[in-house]
């Protein structure tokens, strides 16, 4: 396949408008609370009755961070206090041990991964805990073939802290650099030293982690061209396998600690394209290839690799070779992926707890996927995962004509097919290298919620 991009302003500037990134289809706005943790366990429970038992995905929330950074809008708790961890980790082995009880014990735990909040915001010791209660209920994979991976903060790295995560197991890291430039370092609250950093990626490769990943954020206050590019030169240098150049969305309605970054220093759109351009041909003239949704990857990454083999998935962790997998959320927040359903924890840490304390399962709300959300997504996903979608394979798999199924679909994609996006013809829909960009244009036109309502607050598409 073509894993080339090409950059149209004009193109861009017609189409961008806001729209969800599809983690999920239907994506978090359509959970409802009628979907609760009794309907959730009763669903992790059914899917030890197939006949093919899938292995699964562990997801563990780590909320906690020292600092607040003020572009973020994880879910974290921002304290001093690192006897705050203790509580919560009595907590998370308690949901831990909830939620193994619902799966079979021989199901494989094919990927895992730590999020947060800062997951090193944990002590050596608590992140060994940790770890070991995790491999007492799960069957975790000894032989280095998961996908094991931890989010890192490089300010909350210790001497000895990346060579213990390897020797836990981990063999991926994504790590936070968003820009190395002073000004745009202040103006967010994260001063985070270029030696800091790079030393951690450096140390990984040493221990041979499989991965790294290096997370950069455009459109960050007192960010110029000149500025980015800068930052992209002691990137490219230190050539990470994978970068994550995310698109800064400021919503101080939403997330009141963007309050805090001043609207009159954020670049302007003009500048914001000129700074994303700039970063679509440093990184392509460097050997990377964008895999989609503002992630780029060397040829031989697994994650490239997987693209060009058709075997790439999207979750709520982002792009993942592993398809086939249901994925467990634990902590506040966290989202689980379970048989035909979706369910999330309460949000609040109080509310975590007290769940926990009462021996229920903290799940708030969620969906159970019909046969349209079913079809609707796995049109999407392979979609945004290999800008490719084969239509006799659909209609095969889900009994339909395609054409009468989305004929409405179809006729709205006619003026993305005259502006190049996209390709159809009667068995295959393709997105050229034009389209790569606008990738969530086009699932969006497949997202029947989407097309019903028009209140729903997401990102700018770029």
């Amino acid at each position: 396949m073509d894993q080339s991009l090409i950059f149209d302003a004009g193109l861009i500037k017609r189409y961008d408008k806001a729209g969800p990134r599809y983690t999920s289809y239907p994506t978090a706005v359509q959970f409802t609370e009628a979907f609760g943790s009794e309907a959730y366990a009763a669903a992790a429970v059914a899917t030890n009755k197939e006949a093919k038992l899938r292995p699964l995905s562990l997801y563990f929330h780590i909320p906690f961070c020292d600092t607040v950074c003020f572009y973020c809008g994880c879910n974290k708790i921002v304290t001093k206090n690192r006897k705050r961890t203790e509580t919560y980790l009595q907590h998370l082995f308690v949901e831990m041990a909830q939620q193994a009880a619902l799966f079979d014990r021989s199901r494989m735990v094919d990927q895992l991964h730590w999020g947060g909040g800062t997951p090193t915001f944990l002590s050596n010791d608590q992140m060994r805990a940790l770890m070991d209660e995790t491999r007492r209920h799960f069957m975790l994979r000894e032989d280095d073939t998961g996908e094991y991976s931890i989010e890192l903060d490089p300010r909350e790295v210790r001497a000895g802290t990346i060579k213990l995560l390897r020797d836990l197991g981990f063999n991926r890291i994504s790590m936070g650099v968003q820009d190395f430039n002073p000004a745009v370092q202040k103006a967010v609250n994260r001063i985070q030293s270029e030696k800091e950093t790079l030393a951690v990626l450096e140390e990984a490769k040493s221990l041979n982690f499989k991965s790294v990943n290096l997370d950069l954020i455009y459109g960050l206050p007192l960010q110029t061209t000149k500025s980015f590019s800068e930052t992209l030169d002691k990137i490219i240098d230190v050539n990470p396998d994978r970068l994550s150049i995310f698109n800064y969305a400021h919503l101080p309605d939403l997330f009141k600690t963007q309050r805090q970054i001043k609207a009159e220093e954020l670049p302007s759109p003009a500048e914001k394209l000129e700074i994303l351009q700039l970063t679509i041909d440093r990184l392509s003239a460097a050997g990377y290839l964008y895999i989609g949704m503002d992630h780029f990857a060397k040829p031989d990454d697994e994650l490239a690799v997987a693209q060009r083999e058709h075997t790439l998935y999207r979750n709520f962790q982002g792009y993942s070779t592993h398809a086939e997998c249901d994925l467990i959320g634990m902590g506040p927040t966290a989202i689980s992926m379970v048989g035909q359903t979706y369910a999330q924890n309460v949000r609040e840490i109080d509310s975590y707890y007290e769940r926990i304390d009462q021996s229920v399962l903290p799940v708030f709300r969620g969906i159970e996927l019909n046969d349209d959300d079913l079809l609707r997504c796995d049109v999407i996903t392979r979609l945004i995962c290999h800008f490719h979608l084969d239509i006799s394979l659909i209609e095969k798999k889900y009994n339909i004509k395609f054409d009468d199924y989305f004929a409405q679909e179809l006729t709205d994609l006619q003026m993305m097919v005259t502006d190049g996006l996209v390709e159809i013809s009667a068995t295959v829909i393709t997105i050229p290298p034009r389209g790569h960009l606008l990738i969530r244009n086009i699932c969006m036109v497949f997202d029947c919620y989407l097309r019903n309502r028009k209140d729903q607050s997401f990102s700018k598409v770029i």
